[in-house]
C-alpha cells in the first residue's frame, strides 16, 4: 500500500460491535477478564500496560515508519526519556547531535547526568565526528535531523553504519520531516522518535510522543520502561492524533510548498541578513536534503538586519503569524528560540552550535502563502 493509504487505514478497522468507522475512545482504566485461565485473552488488562485506542495509534505509526512496533507516550519528551532510560545504564556514554531540541539537551545534562551518564554533543553533520566521539562505554547515538532550530542535517546512513559497527543503537528524532518525507529505519537507524504534538497531530490540540523500534528486542525494552514508569499516552490523545495523521501527507505537501515561497521571499529581502531552509539551493546541505528525504519540510529560520532588537520588533509587528513555542500545526507560528525553546541552554552553548540571539524560527502553516508573505513584508517595513 502507498503512504496515503496507510496513513488512513493502518492500525484501524471498523468497530466490530457498532460498525463505527472511527476507532472508539476506550476511556477505561481496567478490562474485565473472562477467567483466571484466560487472563489477557483479549489483549488488555489495565490501561497503563496497554489500551485499545492507544494500540491502534501505535500500530499506525509503526506501519508508517516501517518498524516492528511502536510505543506511544504522553509527550515528546516522555518518548525521549523512555529511549534514554531503556538504553543507557549508569556510567554509560551517549553521542548526541550538538543541535537538538532544548528539552532533550536539558534532560541529558540536568537529569541523566545525575546518574553518571555522560554525553558528548558533537556536530553530527560530519559523520567523522561521531566516529571520533565513540567510546568503549558508548551505548547510544542520538541524532535529530533536521535539527531544531538551525535545521542542520545528519547523514543518517553514514552515522547508522558507524553506530552499527560498534554495536550501538542509533535513534533519530524525525519530528520535523515525519515518515512522509523521511524514514530513518530505511537508512539504517534502529529507532525513530517523534513528538506527535507537532505534525502527527497538526492542529495544536494534543501533547504526545512515539518511538518506533526496528526490532522486537528494542521494542520490549521500551515497552518495559513505558509500563514501569507510567509514561503513557491517553486514549483521547491517541484518538485525536489518529484523526490528525489521516491528513499528514496533504498538510506536509502544502506547508512545505508554503515554506519554500516564504523562504524565497525572505532570501531576497534587503532587511534580512540570512535565511536557512533545506529547499533553497543556498542551503549548505541542500544536496543531502535532496538525497536523504523526499521533501524539505515546513520549518525555516532567518535573521533580520539589526540584530536582536530588530528581530523583537518584527515578532511584535506580525499579525497573521502567532508568537508561540509549538511547530507543525496548520497555523503559522513564529518563535524566538533564545528566549523560548532553547532558553535553558547557556549563551555559550547556543553560540557554539549557531543558535544566535537574533535567530527567528518559522513553522509555516496552511494559510495562503501570499498572505503569510504580506504579513512578514509589513512587519519588516516596520523594523
Amino acid at each position: 500500500m502507498g503512504f496515503r493509504t496507510k496513513q488512513i487505514h493502518a492500525g484501524v478497522t471498523p468497530d466490530p460491535v457498532t460498525g463505527a468507522i472511527l476507532t472508539p475512545i476506550h476511556q477505561s482504566t481496567t478490562f474485565v477478564q473472562e477467567s483466571v485461565d484466560d487472563y489477557m485473552a483479549k489483549g488488555f488488562s489495565y490501561s497503563r500496560a496497554g489500551n485499545p485506542t492507544v494500540a491502534a495509534f501505535e500500530e499506525k505509526v509503526a506501519v508508517l515508519e516501517g518498524g516492528a512496533a511502536a510505543t506511544a507516550y504522553g509527550t515528546g519528551m516522555s518518548a525521549t526519556t523512555a529511549v534514554m532510560l531503556a538504553l543507557l545504564d549508569a556510567g554509560s556514554h551517549c553521542v548526541v547531535s550538538d543541535v537538538v531540541y532544548g528539552g532533550t539537551h536539558r534532560f541529558a545534562t540536568q537529569v541523566m547526568s545525575r546518574f553518571g551518564v555522560e554525553f558528548s554533543f558533537v556536530d553530527t553533520s560530519d559523520a567523522a565526528n561521531v566516529e571520533a566521539a565513540m567510546r568503549d562505554n558508548t551505548q547510544l547515538v542520538f541524532t535529530e535531523t533536521p535539527a531544531n532550530p538551525t535545521l542542520k542535517l545528519t547523514d543518517l546512513a553514514a552515522v547508522s553504519e558507524i553506530a552499527r559497527s560498534d554495536g550501538v543503537p542509533h535513534v533519530v528524532d524525525n519530528t520535523f520531516l515525519t515518515p512522509y518525507y523521511q524514514r530513518p529505519l530505511e537508512l539504517g537507524a534502529d529507532l525513530v522518535l517523534h513528538s506527535t504534538t507537532k505534525y502527527m497531530d497538526g492542529h495544536n490540540a494534543t501533547l504526545g510522543g512515539a518511538v518506533v523500534a526496528a526490532t522486537e528486542e528494542l521494542q520490549s525494552k521500551l515497552r518495559f520502561i513505558q509500563k514501569s514508569a507510567g509514561m503513557i499516552m491517553s486514549p483521547q490523545v491517541a484518538w485525536l492524533t489518529l484523526q490528525g495523521v489521516k491528513t499528514l501527507s496533504e498538510r506536509m505537501d502544502r506547508q512545505s510548498a508554503n515554506a519554500m515561497e516564504v523562504a524565497s521571499f525572505l532570501e531576497g529581502h534587503p532587511k534580512v541578513e540570512s535565511v536557512s531552509y533545506p529547499g533553497l539551493e543556498s542551503f549548505v546541505q541542500h544536496e543531502l536534503a535532496t538525497r536523504q528525504a523526499s521533501g524539505f519540510g515546513a520549518m525555516a529560520w532567518f535573521e533580520v538586519r539589526g540584530g536582536v532588537e530588530a528581530g523583537k520588533k518584527l515578532m511584535a509587528a506580525v499579525e497573521l503569524w502567532s508568537l508561540a513555542e509549538n511547530l507543525g500545526s496548520v497555523e503559522s507560528l513564529i518563535t524566538h528560540p533564545v528566549t523560548m525553546t532553547h532558553g535553558d541552554m547557556t549563551p555559550g552553548e547556543r553560540a557554539a552550535v549557531g543558535i544566535t540571539d537574533g535567530l527567528v524560527r518559522l513553522s509555516v502553516g496552511l494559510e495562503d502563502a501570499e498572505d503569510l508573505i504580506a504579513d512578514l513584508a509589513q512587519a519588516l517595513d516596520r523594523v
